[in-house]
């Protein structure tokens, strides 16, 4: 080991990560004290310490050996060894979503960054913050099908908000800088960093700067004054009005913002599935999810209001269903996002307001405050009135039963277990997923983890493992089904690893529900190939990565099995809870029908 390598070694073991950040925003060095000459994979521990990057998802692989020779030799960055890579970007962006941080993963070349991309996919369709580098074959060999080499920026450009690829070692800070400012500036989203083997091992002198400024990328942060005061004067004389959120007012942090203003105006609000704790569950002027499996309220009231706040969402098929029957109700609809890509893409709107959705909000509220008129009292009791009658249907009503557990029960005893704590609910893709959305009653944003715009299997456990290392204390469930647990289900091993005591909460109905359901519906009960015809032993196969293992086939057993699951703290546990086979989500809205059109038991088959 040569003197720079030893002072480099050095350096990482006996400073602290606010020190690194002070000495990595130094200004760069006069010619009479040279700035340090690191190496491309110490500069990039040294960029990602200046972010202030706690933990790091990754995988090793030959492409990024010298990045985990950077890592082994520094400790502010806790590194976490995934089983499958994919689960590495499903992890950090597990971490991202609950703490409105930059996630980041580290994967290899070639079959590294194609495992990785579902994930990555996934945090691109919900707008998530977050920073993947991945390893690449040595510039030279870039195209000529190297070992483990793929075309990185090609193959991901479709699923990132932007990707880099870096050629020359003294781009390499500034490019990290760039990557975690694209992340988290605007409308949120992954980033990729590609960096060939060669260029991590390239030594330049290291500064990393304090700003960026990009030419080409100026998101909006406020909204147009004009357009905002229009806004307002339509929302004081709506005579129906309704105020639909989505994932933005969660990304944006606006929650307070939002339930200021609904409190403020008076108004029936709803939220999308990622939009979920933005209002209290609690709030009597929620009217619960809307959209494809939403309450029939929530869709009543979109589709019959006369002036429609839209906040942080993007009317997709899975809310109003048929643009065509949406738009056969006339009303004026104010739309407000930070991404004016996503305003009058599917629905025509008539104010459009670009800017950041917390910032748009307060002047909302600002200037509503200021007004001389108020909502039409009498108009508005009206509506209240035909909403309340609307509701009485009680849509999400199921049939209990003493022989058999049903799934919805189970979601709702294991809400009524943890309300007013501190709990985290992840969930992976399918009827589980709309059962924990319908019957578990969030309180708080960033409560809620799921994947909305990709609909990903395999989520639920990653995310969990993600989240239970930001906040050790607090309660972490996965809901998921035994066919979504399996693909990711390595990652057990993971949590044993890192200690990560997740509490798993598998709706086990040996179906593929949502796909059964669907076959059930509009294929004529032909039930091609979603029965699971040969599962594990679940209970063993936790016991056999080293945790708690539960089976769960009694209704009377349900809440004992919950209760020692949240009594085994430092113990991850897999509760196995046998449910009914042919329960069907309800409230239900078919493909091609408009949102009203709501089949709510098999009684409207």
């Amino acid at each position: 080991m040569d003197f720079r390598q030893r002072n480099s070694q050095r350096f990482f073991m006996d400073t602290s990560a606010a020190e690194v950040k002070r000495a990595a925003m130094a200004p760069p060095s006069s010619p009479h004290t040279a700035a340090p000459e690191l190496n491309g994979s110490e500069i990039l521990v040294r960029c990602l310490q200046a972010e202030g990057v706690k933990y790091l998802w990754g995988y090793p692989g030959g492409a990024v050996l010298y990045i985990y020779d950077a890592l082994y030799k520094q400790d502010s960055i806790q590194h976490v060894l995934v089983r499958h890579e994919q689960a590495a970007v499903h992890a950090a962006d597990g971490y991202a979503r609950a703490t409105g941080d930059v996630g980041v993963a580290l994967v290899t070349s070639g079959p590294g960054v194609t495992n990785a991309v579902t994930g990555i996919a996934t945090a691109y369709m919900d707008s998530i913050p977050m920073v993947i580098v991945t390893g690449q074959v040595p510039t030279p060999a870039i195209g000529l099908d190297a070992f483990q080499e793929c075309d990185t920026v090609g193959i991901t450009r479709p699923v990132v908000k932007h990707n880099f690829l870096v050629k020359d070692v003294r781009d390499l800070a500034l490019t990290m800088k760039k990557a975690f400012h694209i992340a988290r500036t605007g409308r949120p989203g992954p980033v990729v960093v590609d960096i060939p083997k060669d260029v991590s091992l390239e030594s330049a002198r290291f500064h990393y700067p304090e700003t960026v400024e990009m030419r080409s990328y100026n998101p909006a942060k406020k909204g147009h004054g004009g357009q905002i005061r229009k806004a307002v004067q339509l929302l004081l004389h709506a005579r129906r009005p309704y105020i639909y959120t989505g994932g933005g007012v969660i990304l944006g942090n606006a929650s307070t913002e939002l339930r200021r203003l609904v409190e403020l105006l008076g108004f029936p609000c709803t939220n999308t599935l990622m939009g979920l704790g933005a209002v209290a569950a609690s709030d009597p002027r929620f009217l619960g999810m809307l959209g494809m499996h939403g309450t029939y309220e929530a869709n009543m009231t979109m589709q019959h209001c006369d002036v429609l706040l839209a906040v942080g969402a993007r009317f997709d098929d899975r809310v109003i269903g048929d643009p065509k029957h949406f738009a056969s109700v006339e009303r004026k609809i104010i739309h407000v996002d930070i991404d004016p890509s996503s305003i009058s893409k599917r629905v025509r709107v008539d104010i459009p307001i670009v800017g950041d959705v917390k910032e748009v909000l307060l002047e909302l509220i600002a200037q509503v405050q200021e007004a001389q008129a108020r909502p039409d009292a009498a108009a508005l009791g009206a509506w209240w009135n035909q909403i309340n009658a609307w509701r009485k249907r009680d849509c999400l009503a199921y049939k209990k039963s003493a022989d058999v557990i049903k799934p919805q029960a189970v979601v709702e005893k294991l809400w009524e277990l943890t309300r007013g704590s501190d709990c985290y609910i992840t969930s992976d893709v399918g009827q589980h997923q709309m059962w924990a959305a319908q019957f578990y009653r969030f309180e708080e944003p960033r409560r809620w983890i799921n994947s909305g715009g990709l609909g990903t299997m395999g989520v639920g456990l990653p995310y969990a493992m993600g989240i239970k290392l930001a906040r050790p204390d607090a309660d972490v469930f996965c809901i998921t089904g035994e066919g979504s647990i399996q693909m990711c289900i390595q990652e057990l091993s993971t949590c044993l690893q890192y200690k990560t005591p997740v509490k798993i909460v598998s709706l086990n109905n040996r179906y593929l529900g949502m796909v059964r359901q669907w076959q059930e519906l509009s294929y004529g009960g032909r039930y091609s190939h979603s029965y699971m015809d040969a599962l594990p032993d679940f209970v063993k196969l936790a016991e056999a990565y080293g945790h708690v293992g539960l089976r769960v086939d009694k209704p009377t057993d349900v809440e004992a099995a919950l209760r020692e699951a949240m009594r085994l703290k430092d113990r991850t546990v897999f509760l196995d809870v046998r449910t009914d086979p042919t329960e069907n989500v309800w409230p239900m809205v078919q493909a091609g029908k408009g949102i009203t059109e709501m089949l709510l038991g098999s009684e409207d088959l």
